[in-house]
């Protein structure tokens, strides 16, 4: 926008230098001619005059001697009854400029070559190109002060739209003395207060929802537990206690991650991690839960890496990926990191069957689950919530399967797109 500014009104500068300059030159050039004519013409007048008052006085004419005064002229005298007096150099045809005078007795005409007009009119018009150039510097000056008093105020409320976008909502609480540009602020101002108020109900209703249900669910996974270890009820009853049980387990598993998603909510911006931490952490918490069905959790690749993420996001998405290999896959689980020029890639694979064909595509929608009485929000959280932080979660490979999430470098926004790989 800046730019545009400069060059428009550089545009309207030159433009106006122009519809000036070029009449004042013409007007100046016609001016020095006319005034180089009447000189001439002052000069014949002198020269007629004096020589007829010598000759009314009774002196000698001596015109030769008289034209000399005027040394870079050439002069022409007819006197009525002698010889015509040349005295100078006559200048070349075509380039020249006449003034003629009369009296009783003398005729003169003064010439000169046009070459001394030429140089007024050039200092004119070097005049007329530098008070141009200093008015198109002027332009130039406040244009880049107007650029600057325009640009900067866009910029502000440009940062504060985005961070409108992000969920950072909070009041510019600036004005810049422009009633539009004010105006546009007090409405992202306004916009920023209700979205604060509307995330903070949102925060409050899932932290207080996810408490409330976390405890009864807990109670009630204990008494289904010690109905099915209870050996003398009848075979029917144990099957609806593990079917119970089974459901309540997904229950609980929804009401953690929406409580993961409120803690996230609030636990402040993004800011550059440790990866080889991240990852780590998550093995302590998922290794005993992977030895308990008789498989492996293992890690490889590229270690040191950084990526700019919040930790207990990134966590939590890993957090989804693994739960999902180890409720969905089978054989060892590994956990691979990479990076890419502007990415670093976390990818969770293990040997199972993988995804279905016909869920390949919708994998990552709300509802959509590999198995049945699954809720399918899972893999739709992770996704969300690692674009939150500017990464992005993808199916590699189908089958087996790999699912890779990408986590930026740098601010959000930065990363590489994601590039599916083939079979390892």
């Amino acid at each position: 926008m800046q730019r545009r500014l400069l060059v428009s009104t550089l545009a309207v500068a030159v433009v106006a230098v122009l519809l000036l300059g070029v009449p004042l030159a013409f007007v100046l050039s016609r001016l020095q001619a006319s005034e180089a004519s009447q000189e001439l013409r002052r000069d014949a007048t002198t020269l007629a005059t004096g020589l007829q008052e010598r000759v009314n006085s009774g002196l000698p004419a001596d015109a030769a001697q008289v034209a000399r005064s005027l040394p870079d002229r050439y002069v022409a005298i007819r006197q009525r009854g002698a010889a015509s007096i040349e005295v100078g150099t006559r200048p070349p045809p075509g380039g020249t400029i006449l003034g003629r005078a009369s009296s009783r007795d003398f005729s003169v005409t003064v010439s000169a070559n046009d070459s001394f007009v030429t140089g007024r009119i050039a200092g004119g018009l070097v005049l007329i190109g530098s008070l141009s150039l200093l008015a198109v510097a002027v332009a130039v000056v406040l244009a880049v002060l107007q650029a600057r008093r325009l640009t900067r105020p866009m910029l502000d409320l440009a940062r504060a739209a985005d961070l409108l976008g992000s969920g950072a909502a909070r009041p510019l609480g600036r004005r810049y003395g422009l009633p539009e540009l004010d105006r546009v602020a007090e409405g992202l101002d306004g916009s920023a207060q209700r979205i604060a108020e509307l995330l903070s109900a949102e925060r409050a209703f899932a932290v207080d929802a996810s408490h409330q249900l976390r405890t009864p669910l807990t109670a009630l996974s204990m008494r289904l537990e010690e109905m099915i270890a209870a050996a003398n009820y009848p075979d029917v009853v144990r099957e609806e206690g593990a079917a119970a049980l089974a459901q309540t387990e997904r229950l609980a598993e929804v009401v953690g991650q929406l409580l993961g998603r409120a803690r996230r909510s609030v636990s402040g911006a993004p800011a550059l991690a440790s990866v080889d931490d991240i990852v780590a952490q998550q093995v302590v918490e998922w290794d005993p839960a992977f030895r308990r069905v008789g498989r492996k959790l293992e890690v490889t690749g590229e270690k040191g890496l950084h990526a700019y993420v919040t930790p207990g996001s990134a966590a939590q998405v890993i957090a989804t990926l693994l739960d999902n290999a180890l409720v969905h896959g089978e054989g060892t689980v590994t956990i691979r990191t990479s990076q890419t020029p502007r990415s670093v890639v976390v990818e969770v694979r293990d040997e199972g069957k993988g995804v279905p064909p016909e869920l390949a595509p919708r994998i990552f929608e709300r509802s959509v689950s590999g198995a049945p009485g699954g809720t399918g929000l899972g893999l739709a959280l992770a996704r969300t919530m690692a674009a939150a932080d500017g990464g992005q979660v993808v199916l590699v490979r189908p089958r087996p399967a790999v699912f890779a999430v990408f986590f930026p470098h740098g601010a959000p926004g930065t990363q590489d797109a994601p590039v599916v790989s083939g079979p390892a």
